[in-house]
């Protein structure tokens, strides 16, 4: 292990490497309720969570101690047993951020597995998953809290004849499916809070939690996640600077997402820290972003994790705010453009550490030193880990590791890799480590290099690859090169169809406000700074806000149907033809469904001609 791979709290010499104590002499909880436990008794009525109401009412907190976080968590265990509920049997959640969703949550972890699901996932996709993991129990929103996510959640109770019981959150209940039992909290309430009531605990080794990944087409995959990963993450984050002290994390990301669980919920808890909760919209309230600072200020928050879209869209610091007990902003999850950090670093004067990980990996794998660090790394492992560059073969299995700052996939080894994705198997669902896992390394799918000294740089997702004639081309460094121009604040680069070169570079762009530059100028632009002549993007969009998914990463599925989109409109219009497209997802690659509202024989033969040299399949409806 290198030298500086596990200096994660400063730079420097005389440091001692975390990694040189075997993990298993840690005196780690063997599970999460045990880190509860434990965190409980060593700091009682210190406040573990505020949860603010959301909006402009972030001074009214609901305060949580870490006696009243542990008796809740507890209530809810005892309710999931006394509903039926086996040892390590499932429970679906699909709830917003709120106090519930913490108990509800963590309860289901201390006697079974926990599966939260995003709500705002299509109803067939809940299904699937739900029916995937083989969920008995379903808590979700009642129609006060949200309406939507409350239809969804009976569609399911109605379409899994495995769901015992639907429980709802938040309000009264008109119309329920016949498994729904009641609300969660007035059933909790009358459950045993000072100790759990079945004799089953589970071990570090037992899965804790499943959580589906980020897909942005077709049925999320799901991750299962052990205790001991968890709590080891929860530990190896502690180790670092920005939590180091006292710490209060502000967190405002999805709680079915594992960055909240793991780097916002998990690891303070561990520490003794305390978690303010923006409430249930999170980062996308924008009133409460709208005073994001004086929150800073009233909580004396010491770090927090988001995404780059959220560090973009935070407000200037006022003149009366005092910031100054932030130690550091944590970035991951999408490129980071240079001006966002530059405006936050010096509006704050703290720095911001750019994180990598992934659901596989349960969250963080690499994380860059308080100082130190290099630009452009996305840090160095996180200790017992090890992260490596390797060379793919043409059967898709590693072929050799890369040398220094050679670029390949990054594959990673440690303590956080997960068992395989849950596949049905003839004993229930299982996990199969087949096709992502070889010889205990996770292989990732992203693009990056190790340098010399262990840092860890990305360059992007090897699906991303746009291949140009047979030239790949990395959209990442044509992306970074749009974000150069200083009216430029968002770029996304994706592949385009094209009949003579396969694909060809397009560029959707998001510029500040006020700002208007012409097509001229953004595309000479990019001719001059592009990373080759092959990179240039033949076509440039400019958009107001690039597409994202529910916990802000790129969505560039949605552009790449777009550009698939532009390439059908313009054939058309070239045939002297005219329709709507609609661009969908057909196994995995993009399908345009065209509806002409006129067709001439002749020229509808043409189209087809047209559209035939491209690789995109198409339906003329």
């Amino acid at each position: 292990m290198n030298a500086v791979t596990n200096d994660l709290a400063q730079a420097g010499p005389g440091i001692d490497r975390l990694g040189d104590v075997p993990l298993a002499d840690r005196d780690l909880p063997a599970t999460t309720y045990d880190l509860l436990e434990r965190s409980a008794r060593r700091h009682g009525e210190k406040p573990a969570l505020h949860l603010l109401p959301g909006g402009n009412r972030w001074d009214e907190p609901e305060t949580w101690s870490y006696t009243e976080l542990l008796r809740r968590t507890t209530r809810a265990a005892n309710l999931y047993a006394a509903l039926g509920l086996e040892p390590g049997g499932v429970v679906g959640l699909m709830l917003p951020n709120t106090g519930t969703t913490y108990a509800a949550l963590l309860g289901a972890q201390a006697i079974g597995i926990a599966n939260p699901v995003n709500p705002m996932l299509a109803t067939e996709h809940i299904i699937e998953i739900l029916r995937l993991t083989e969920a008995h129990i379903l808590v979700a929103p009642a129609p006060a809290l949200d309406p939507v996510s409350w239809d969804k959640a009976c569609a399911v109770a109605e379409a899994l004849p495995s769901l015992r019981a639907l429980v709802s959150v938040g309000g009264p209940v008109r119309t329920a499916p016949g498994n729904w039992v009641g609300d969660f909290e007035q059933l909790a309430a009358s459950r045993p809070a000072d100790a759990l009531t079945f004799e089953y605990r589970p071990g570090a080794s037992d899965i804790a939690a499943y959580f589906h990944t980020g897909g942005t087409t077709g049925v999320p995959k799901v991750a299962p996640h052990t205790h001991a990963s968890e709590v080891y993450i929860a530990w190896a984050l502690g180790q670092h600077g920005a939590f180091g002290g006292d710490t209060v994390v502000l967190t405002g990301l999805p709680l079915f997402h594992v960055n909240a669980i793991l780097i916002s919920t998990l690891a303070p808890f561990l520490k003794g820290g305390t978690v303010v909760s923006l409430g249930s919209l999170g980062f996308r309230d924008r009133a409460a972003v709208a005073d994001f600072w004086r929150i800073v200020d009233r909580y004396r928050v010491t770090t927090f994790s988001a995404v780059p879209t959220v560090y973009a869209s935070l407000p200037p610091v006022p003149d009366d705010v005092d910031v100054s007990s932030l130690r550091a902003g944590i970035v991951g999850a999408a490129p980071l453009p240079g001006r966002v950090r530059a405006e936050f670093e010096s509006a704050t004067g703290v720095s911001m550490i750019e994180g990598y990980g992934l659901t596989e990996a349960t969250c963080a794998n690499t994380i860059g030193p308080m100082v130190g660090g290099k630009p452009g790394s996305i840090g160095l492992p996180l200790p017992y880990q090890q992260v490596k560059a390797v060379r793919i073969g043409t059967d898709g299995l590693p072929s050799g590791d890369c040398g220094p700052g050679e670029v390949g996939v990054l594959a990673i080894e440690g303590p956080s890799v997960f068992p395989g994705y849950l596949r049905p198997g003839p004993d229930g669902p299982a996990p199969d480590p087949t096709g992502v896992i070889v010889d205990g390394w996770l292989i990732t799918g992203d693009l990056g290099r190790v340098d010399a000294d262990g840092f860890v740089y990305l360059t992007g997702r090897a699906k991303d690859i746009i291949i140009r004639g047979g030239h790949n081309i990395d959209p990442r460094l044509v992306e970074d090169a749009m974000l150069a121009h200083p009216d430029v604040v968002a770029a996304a680069v994706v592949p385009c169809p094209d009949a003579h070169s396969g694909e060809v570079p397009a560029a959707y762009l998001v510029l500040r406000s006020g700002a208007d530059p012409d097509h001229r100028e953004l595309s000479d632009w990019a001719a001059q700074h592009a990373p080759e002549p092959a990179a240039v993007p033949k076509f440039i969009h400019t958009i107001p806000a690039i597409p994202v998914t529910a916990v802000g990463k790129v969505n560039k599925v949605a552009l790449a149907h777009d550009s698939v989109n532009h390439v059908v409109l313009r054939e058309l219009r070239d045939a002297r033809l005219f329709g709507e497209v609609t661009v969908t997802d057909r196994g995995g690659r993009a399908h345009a469904l065209i509806d002409l509202n006129d067709a001439v024989p002749d020229r509808l033969g043409e189209l087809r001609e047209r559209l035939n040299a491209y690789s995109f399949t198409h339906e003329i409806v």
